[in-house]
């Protein structure tokens, strides 16, 4: 051992640290935005998720929000999305943010907070068509209004029905889409539910909520052709009772009730199911819908339909 140079035992380095990278911060953020439900954003949060995160992240401080924003359009899924009005619009255009292709019914959401889908939306949704729908139509509900002053009389119901039927102007196109915006009555939600569609929950009308929306609009439906076929889609699964209940609730002055009895019948509804619509009582004489040429009465409902329904 004298004989051998002594020498002193190694030393470890301490770990060596890098800077993180501009890419390792944009995968962070890219995993954050795949996970989040929807794949719709607003402008506002990604702002946000870039600020809550940036430290963690390590984002150098030269790097802006901006310029974070736009290297995830260029380097990611994310794309930006410009909901246009329709020609003719006095409405600006939104701005959403897409992670991938998500559904089209999850950026029609994005129009206003705490909006549903409904009417014809609905019925794809609920299984009551196999025709993808083009238009989807979006309710967010209006503030609570007191109930009309003066009841309906049988001329104020003949003036409204010879008028044609009001059509929400609030109307954007994206993707090929179009989304209707409604300014629906104010229910609170009533009949309102989650659901699944395509991994990503959504709002939408029931089923029975649904079938009285359309028979209420049927213009959101395309026409009262396709709710006769929803009628008939729906026989064997709605709940009747449900139904009037629902209708109850909405307190409606119309009394729309003749026109769901109308379209059970022709849906091929048991006659006791009829019965339960026909025991309301029938004050008025009634219209399907508006502005129809040489309209039939139907006696048994007291209810004037398109010729050929």
């Amino acid at each position: 051992m004298d004989g051998l140079k002594k020498t002193s035992p190694p030393t470890v380095p301490p770990p060596r640290t890098y800077e993180p990278t501009l890419a390792s911060a944009l995968h962070a953020a890219s995993k954050l935005l795949a996970a989040k439900p929807g794949g719709v954003f607003l402008r506002r949060e990604l702002e946000l998720l870039v600020a809550a995160n940036r430290q963690d992240w390590s984002l150098p401080s030269g790097v802006t929000t901006e310029a974070f924003i736009a290297g995830l359009e260029q380097a990611t899924l994310l794309r930006e999305v410009v909901l246009q009005p329709v020609p003719g619009s006095k409405y600006q255009p939104f701005v959403r943010y897409a992670w991938g292709t998500p559904s089209p019914f999850s950026m029609a959401l994005s129009l206003k907070a705490g909006s549903y889908l409904s009417h014809g939306s609905a019925v794809f949704l609920r299984g009551l068509s196999d025709q993808i729908p083009k238009n989807i139509y979006v309710n967010k509900e209006q503030s609570p209004k007191p109930a009309p002053a003066v009841p309906p009389s049988q001329e104020s119901i003949d003036r409204a029905f010879q008028n044609e039927p009001r059509v929400s102007n609030y109307q954007f196109e994206f993707d090929g889409f179009r989304a209707t915006l409604l300014s629906g009555k104010n229910t609170g939600r009533l009949e309102v539910t989650g659901l699944t569609d395509a991994g990503v929950s959504l709002d939408v009308t029931k089923l029975e909520r649904t079938l009285i929306d359309i028979t209420v609009r049927p213009v959101y439906a395309g026409g009262v052709f396709e709710v006769l076929t929803a009628y008939r889609a729906a026989r064997d699964r709605v709940s009747v009772n449900t139904l009037i209940a629902t209708l109850k609730r909405l307190e409606y002055a119309y009394p729309y009730h003749q026109a769901i009895g109308f379209y059970m019948e022709r849906a091929g509804f048991a006659p006791k199911q009829l019965d339960k619509l026909r025991s309301i009582g029938m004050p008025f004489r009634f219209y399907l819908t508006n502005r129809m040429h040489n309209p039939k009465l139907s006696e048994d409902w007291q209810l004037f339909f398109p010729e050929g329904l």
